[in-house]
């Protein structure tokens, strides 16, 4: 028998629209892009309407195909990334303002500019308070002079915080795109010292590893998801390395000593427990690396208890 919570929670929530964004243009791997056919294949449509919300799949934005070129000027497809993140921003503010809760199934991190970004234009105009929870093992703080691949994934919070190219920190009309005190970054285990550097003089709050492996999950996220109120728009960016690889091999950026399954299906019910979740990024994605649609499969599993689904037995 479902929990009551679980009941009010799809009761409550909005349509959630598919919003597939297949490509690794800013990754340092190719494979990617096939992540949102990956999560379709696992059955992400079926696993929430079998919870009682309405989904909506829109298909795959298009967008140009990656070149697989070296760094120009420190940055690698920046035409190409900007491209693919301008479509990302334009699809999920069109499902936004349509009152549907956006679900975008990545492809790489670095569409999050394009997907927050949406998202705080979204807020400005419904004046609404905005909090980002950033679930990855990287900070992805990254500038160009900071890191010599020149892969964009790694700077997709530096450029929301308007520490980027002008294009990119520009998609969405206002620099910088969010506050760096909105965010929350929940998982963190691997930084590289310059990025560590920006990230404290940002003020980013950061729940790395050592934290959570100190205090717990549960503290954590009570941290995280503290003053939380009917006024706040709580958008997910979770990219899937947040996961130990134990149980998540199928991304290209593994970093062990993640979160277990169990600390993970916490994070996701906290979240859920808070009915603030309003828009949402599955990164990473990499079905060429993954055993199985194994990876996949644990996704699925915790976007459910994003969305009500709850091991929970105490009244």
């Amino acid at each position: 028998m479902a929990h009551t919570s679980e009941v009010v929670n799809a009761l409550a929530a909005p349509t959630v629209s598919l919003i597939g964004a297949p490509t690794d243009i800013g990754a340092g791997s190719r494979g990617a892009s096939m992540g949102p056919e990956a999560m379709r294949v696992a059955g992400i449509q079926h696993a929430l309407e079998a919870r009682g919300v309405s989904v909506v799949d829109i298909g795959n934005l298009n967008g140009p195909i990656n070149p697989w070129q070296p760094p120009v000027n420190g940055y690698r497809h920046l035409p190409e990334v900007v491209a693919w993140n301008l479509a990302v921003h334009d699809a999920m503010l069109g499902e936004l303002r349509a009152g549907r809760l956006p679900l975008l199934l990545g492809g790489d991190h670095c569409l999050a500019i394009g997907s927050i970004g949406a998202v705080a234009n979204h807020c400005r105009e419904t004046r609404k308070k905005l909090r980002v929870l950033w679930l990855d093992a990287h900070a992805d703080f990254n500038t160009n002079l900071l890191t010599p691949s020149g892969n964009t994934h790694g700077m997709p919070v530096a450029c929301l915080c308007g520490n980027g190219p002008q294009e990119l920190i520009e998609i969405g009309g206002k620099v910088p795109a969010i506050n760096p005190k909105w965010v929350r970054q929940i998982g963190i285990r691997s930084v590289d010292a310059g990025e560590k550097r920006l990230v404290h003089e940002a003020g980013l709050e950061v729940f790395d590893m050592r934290f959570i492996d100190e205090m717990g999950m549960r503290h954590a996220m009570e941290l995280a998801l503290a003053t939380l109120d009917v006024n706040t728009h709580l958008h997910v960016s979770f990219d899937v390395d947040f996961l130990d690889p134990d149980i998540a091999p199928g991304v290209g950026t593994t970093v062990k000593g993640g979160p277990t399954y169990r600390e993970a299906q916490l994070c996701m019910e906290m979240i859920a427990d808070t009915g603030r979740l309003a828009s949402l990024d599955l990164m990473e994605l990499n079905p060429a690396f993954d055993d199985h649609n194994r990876t996949a499969d644990v996704a699925v599993d915790l976007i459910e208890s994003l969305f009500g689904k709850s091991t929970l037995m105490r009244k």
